[in-house]
């Protein structure tokens, strides 16, 4: 009976097989690297930021002198041996400044040699195969490493510092020296351990002043954004008002040469709109030039200008009747009245472009907590001209209503007609200002 070997295999092998691939490889990468990977300094306070730089070398020098006595007296290794180990376990410290990798090659390498090289001369009790200047300058070696390289990486190496020596201490076998096994496994594992904390630390810093960055420009172009849009609003309400007005009148304008006085106050109307318009229009670019968003909201109109609207709008022939109740017992806030003047506003300017010779009636109705607005037109009596509208002027009542916490609905009707309706809290009205950072200051009662 034959066996296939495949089929004895987990379904997950070659994922995990893959998994030890890239950890291996990263590992390699990580630790067969010869680029520059400086300490970074203290961000706080900054007057000690290197510190850490000046106390590491600071070791390394006491590492070489003790080093070099531990090896070159007590190892019986004679001075020059003890002081060339010592300044490859000095030299190590001082590279794990900018190059953690190699420094960690290099101050286990040392160890090891001398660790090799001591074992036939020791003395009785002697520290070995680490002695203490190398335990603690290979502890500060990992310390350095393990606070630049990944989690995996630091155990790797912390795995490679315990282990080798361990090896080379079980070959030796028993003798007079004094084994530090267990100092090297702790000492070891806690600087690793300190490391790691401190480089997760500085990460999750550097995410939180990423995201807050983030964040930042988020909001900045929110702000943008919703400023742009305010002005687009307030370009398309007032200009295509005065626009829309401007085409009617000169419409009409050929029609009246007989009748020099009405013609002359035709004309008047279309100069005064225009005037209007440029005046708008210089206001709004004034805005843009100086980045002053306050003047976007300098003299808004209020509801106490409807009366003017409606004279304007009936200046184009177009019949438009009112029913304004009086005003609510409580004050309207001063940001909220030009909202609700511009939805009547780009109401009328509808009926002067789509429903040419209909009959316009507005109603405005205060209830116990709400203000209602209702502008309706009949059909129109002649054929409406081609608009390029598309449709910004609808959108910016409903933003408009929807900002004050109302609702607007807009659509034709039974008689052919259009209509259009808001209903708006009267709470809204009173608190709009607050929502909105850029409206005027709310004026006291």
């Amino acid at each position: 009976m034959q066996v296939n070997v495949n089929d004895e295999l987990p379904a997950d092998r070659p994922g995990e097989v893959n998994a030890l691939h890239m950890v291996a490889r990263t590992l390699l990468q990580d630790l067969l690297t010869l680029r520059r990977d400086p300490l970074p300094p203290l961000r706080r306070p900054r007057r000690l930021g290197r510190l850490p730089h000046v106390c590491v070398a600071a070791a390394a020098v006491v590492v070489v002198i003790a080093t070099s006595d531990q090896l070159g007296h007590r190892n019986q290794l004679g001075l020059s041996y003890g002081i060339l180990l010592a300044l490859l376990q000095g030299g190590a410290l001082l590279l794990a400044l900018a190059h953690p990798a190699p420094a960690w090659w290099l101050s286990l390498t040392g160890a090891g040699v001398a660790a090799a090289v001591s074992a036939p001369h020791l003395l009785e009790n002697t520290p070995w195969p680490w002695t203490i200047p190398g335990l603690v300058a290979h502890a500060a070696v990992l310390l350095l490493l393990s606070l630049r390289v990944r989690t995996p990486t630091a155990c790797a190496a912390l795995a490679a510092s315990i282990l080798i020596p361990f090896l080379i201490e079980l070959a030796a076998g028993a003798g007079r020296y004094e084994g530090n096994s267990f100092l090297t496994l702790m000492l070891f594992s806690l600087s690793v351990v300190f490391g790691g904390t401190m480089r997760g630390r500085r990460a999750a810093r550097a995410q939180l002043a990423e995201q807050a960055a983030l964040t930042t420009a988020e909001r900045a172009q929110r702000t943008l954004l919703e400023e742009r849009g305010r002005i687009a609003r307030e370009l398309h309400d007032v200009v295509a008002h005065h626009m829309s007005v401007i085409s009617i009148q000169a419409q009409v304008a050929p029609h009246l040469t007989a009748n020099p006085p009405e013609l002359a106050e035709n004309l008047a109307g279309i100069r005064q709109n225009a005037l209007d318009a440029l005046t708008e229009l210089r206001r709004m670019l004034g805005v843009l030039r100086s980045d002053d968003t306050e003047s976007l909201h300098g003299p808004q109109p209020t509801l106490d200008d409807l009366d003017a609207l409606v004279a304007n709008v009936r200046g184009t022939g177009l019949t438009v009747t009112t029913e304004i109740a009086d005003r609510p017992v409580q004050p309207l806030d001063p940001g909220a009245q030009p909202a609700l003047y511009r939805i009547v506003q780009e109401a009328f300017s509808n009926c002067l472009r789509h429903a040419p010779g209909a009959h316009v009636h507005l109603r405005l109705a205060h209830s116990g907590d709400a203000i209602e607005l209702d502008i309706a037109n009949t059909a129109p009596t002649t054929p409406a001209p081609p608009s390029p509208g598309s449709g910004h002027g609808l959108l910016g009542m409903r933003e408009r209503t929807t900002m004050l916490g109302g609702h607007l609905t807009a659509g034709p009707d039974d008689t052919g007609g259009y209509r259009v309706r808001a209903r708006i809290p009267l709470s809204g009205l009173l608190t709009a200002h607050r929502d909105d950072d850029t409206c005027t200051e709310k004026s006291t009662t």
